[in-house]
């Protein structure tokens, strides 16, 4: 591994050229700022440097701070890791430095590396070379005068937007807005750089020191009532996440005491929140999304993934036609089946309205679109599967069909062709029961709508070789989907974690809770909807099924409610009809439906389970609490079993898969915050209450009684380790 240093090598034209090194990003790490001192107390000392220019190697400036000292920080609650650069190093050597500092841009300048630039005396760039501040995603602000200095240098609105919405710009744009001086060449940045560096010596440029200027924040009410509409937005926006309203600080101090006020309020401020929860979260889940390709005995062995130029995907329903969608948008060439011409037609068109859809927004070009149609092609029979590298099968939830279909397909595919079902429940060894190739069967769970949700659930059998893992786990990634790898059970790792989600909401509703306080408090907790408006959408069908489907398989801890049969009885299936728990009218937001109480009252004197016939009293954190901990207790079954790799895994599907809040770090991490032993407790008190949905798993009690996170890694027992 390449060592992290900062090299200065003095031209004759008396221009120093420090240049960062830390590959791949170049990214800040303590010894580079402290070799940037150094470099920058030489050049300051010797006769003989006129000027300096300030880049990075390999064709990157710099990402950015290493976020592995936040890692360290938040593991040890030590802030002096953090190095103290903003002053020390941004402030006094380089932009109050004697001598003027030109940052030559190539590739990305990001965070922190972005920040460097900024102190710098004028920034020339290369084409398309990406400019931002993101360190709102990471739960903290910018600590090294970004909050200061981009409003100076491209105006307050536009520096707001790239800061809360971590919006990065390419070098274009920066030019436009003057963040950027030039756009030149990567052939020519170094010597402009250079040129432009000697210029401001000479006078001929200006010498501009970025936290000295107040011409582009405009007049002081302007200001204000863009710092309140902004935090208002945030409020809105971003709820319970800290950084935004604490970086609007920062910058409002900046406006009304001066740029070295603001300084100093934006380090205080970013100090404070590198330990929050948030930003504890954050970094968790920034970490634990690198380490889930990361499989043992699949990815640490030294195979290498072959290539996959061509899938066949059968079925073009809304998740055949999903799943092609992203195939196709990643030059993967698509053979979409289907049983007749009418279905087909439905597929293609449905593939043709996601791509069109892209366009719209503006997230592709119409060649690009055009490229991405090209690659598809229809098929009403198996003519085409010699050629496949990988078929997907996304037909019906029905066994036979999907074992008929598995049978075929090992007759007419290559010998080496990876067979996957997107089954989101059945078990895979049945889906492959009729055929012999059983190390290549796999299951490829995508989430809907399959081109725009970002996971990929691989589910391995107990045959299933590591290749095809492989194979699929880089197929994922082409398809700009984050793969975890996970063993074969009843709804996998996700559904059969959240299982008890809708359930629980169900039991609290027949205890007498109101329906649209519970989704009311679960979107407070930072889910973008709540358990029923997400059966709204998802549609009752399909509610009816999982449920039934998980009561056979745990039939120990499943309350099946009668209210969704109610709700299909009366008319109504969510928005597919526009009622539902909420009635749903064009260009208007969703609606509670007052008229749905009496189904309600109906599901209530049905189950009959409201302790002396009355409504059940609870706050708000109680809801929460009843809903969330049988998943979590449910999460622990999934670790115990060893369903998943590690518990953060189970993290980023529940993140990803689930619309669980990232700043909280995921479902086993949030618990954590918790504790395992109130949750373990208040499981044990609500059990007795309410019944056996509420029993506390095996897991869950030994790690609460013996005080050891649930996150803790396990010894997995050899049956266990077998469906890994």
């Amino acid at each position: 591994m390449a060592k992290a240093r900062v090299t200065m090598e003095v031209g004759s034209d008396g221009v120093a050229l420090i240049t960062i090194s830390n590959p791949p990003v170049n990214s800040l790490a303590v010894a580079i700022f402290a070799g940037l001192k150094d470099k920058y107390d030489e050049a300051m000392r010797r006769n003989d440097v006129k000027a300096i220019v300030l880049t990075g190697e390999g064709g990157r400036f710099s990402g950015g701070f290493d976020i592995n000292v936040f890692e360290k920080v938040q593991k040890t609650g030590d802030l002096k890791m953090l190095p103290d650069v903003s002053v020390d190093l941004l402030v006094n050597r380089i932009e109050d430095g004697k001598k003027p500092t030109v940052a030559a841009i190539e590739g990305l300048a990001l965070g922190g590396g972005l920040e460097l630039a900024l102190s710098c005396h004028a920034r020339i760039a290369t084409p398309k070379a990406q400019l931002g501040l993101p360190e709102l995603t990471l739960g903290v602000i910018p600590g090294s005068g970004g909050t200061q200095r981009l409003p100076r240098l491209i105006g307050l609105q536009k520096a707001i937007e790239m800061m809360l919405l971590s919006k990065s710009i390419t070098s274009e744009e920066g030019y436009k807005l003057g963040l950027v001086d030039a756009v030149v060449s990567p052939v020519e940045v170094l010597k402009v750089a250079r040129l432009w560096a000697l210029d401001i010596v000479d006078g001929r440029k200006p010498w501009t020191r970025s936290l000295h200027k107040s011409d582009k924040l405009g007049p002081l009410s302007r200001a204000q009532h863009i710092l309140k509409l902004s935090r208002q937005e945030a409020r809105q926006t971003a709820r319970n996440m800290p950084q935004h309203q604490a970086c609007l600080d920062a910058i409002e101090t900046g406006i009304l005491r001066g740029g070295y006020e603001g300084i100093l309020k934006e380090a205080k401020v970013f100090e404070g929140l590198v330990l929050s929860d948030t930003s504890r979260g954050l970094v968790h889940v920034f970490f634990s999304q690198r380490m889930t390709s990361k499989v043992p005995d699949v990815s640490d062995i030294g195979l290498k993934p072959r290539r996959v130029k061509k899938v066949a995907v059968i079925g073009g329903g809304l998740m055949g036609s999903g799943i092609a969608t992203a195939l196709i948008l990643s030059n993967i060439q698509v053979v979409l089946k289907e049983i007749n011409s009418e279905f087909l037609l439905k597929g293609e068109k449905l593939i043709e309205g996601n791509i069109r859809g892209l366009v719209t927004k503006g997230k592709l070009t119409e060649e690009k679109a055009e490229k991405a149609l090209s690659m598809m092609k229809g098929a009403l029979d198996y003519s085409e599967f010699g050629e496949v590298d990988m078929v997907i099968e996304a037909v019906v939830e029905n066994v036979p069909l999907k074992q008929s279909i598995f049978s075929d397909l090992e007759k007419v595919c290559p010998p080496d062709c990876i067979l996957a079902t997107n089954t989101s429940t059945i078990d895979i060894n049945i889906i492959g029961q009729r055929t012999t190739s059983q190390d290549r069967i796999v299951g490829a769970h995508f989430f809907s709508p399959a081109h725009v949700m970002p996971l990929l659930e691989i589910v391995r059998t107990d045959e299933t070789s590591a290749q095809v893992i492989l194979d699929l786990i880089t197929v994922g990634k082409m398809i700009k989907k984050v793969p975890i790898v996970v063993g074969n059970c009843t709804g996998f790792a996700v559904n059969r974690t959240f299982f008890p989600y809708a359930q629980s909401a169900h039991l609290l509703v027949n205890l007498g809770v109101d329906v649209f306080r519970i989704d009311r408090v679960i979107r407070d907790f930072g889910l973008p909807i709540g358990p029923f408006q997400l059966q709204d959408l998802s549609g009752y069908g399909v509610a009816v099924a999982t449920s039934e489907e998980f009561a056979g398989a745990f039939n120990d801890r499943t309350f099946l409610s009668p209210l969704l049969k109610l709700m299909i009885k009366s008319g109504r299936n969510g928005k597919a009809n526009g009622k539902g728990y909420y009635v749903y009218e064009k260009g208007s937001k969703p609606k509670p439906d007052p008229s749905v109480l009496p189904i309600i009252e109906e599901s209530r004197r049905l189950t009959n389970i409201m302790p002396g016939g009355k409504p059940i009293l609870v706050s708000d954190e109680e809801i929460l609490e009843m809903i969330l901990f049988p998943v979590v207790n449910e999460g622990c079954r999934v670790m115990e079993d060893a369903i998943v790799i590690r518990a953060s895994d189970l993290d980023i599907a529940s993140v990803l898969g689930m619309s669980f809040p990232s700043y909280r770090g995921g479902i086993v991490f949030w618990a954590d915050t918790i504790g395992p032993s109130h949750m373990y407790k208040s499981l044990v008190k609500w059990s007795s209450l309410y019944g056996d949905f509420f029993k506390p798993s095996r897991f869950l009690e030994e790690r609460a009684t013996k005080g050891i996170p649930l996150s803790a890694p396990i010894l997995i027992s050899s049956a266990s380790r077998s469906r890994l």
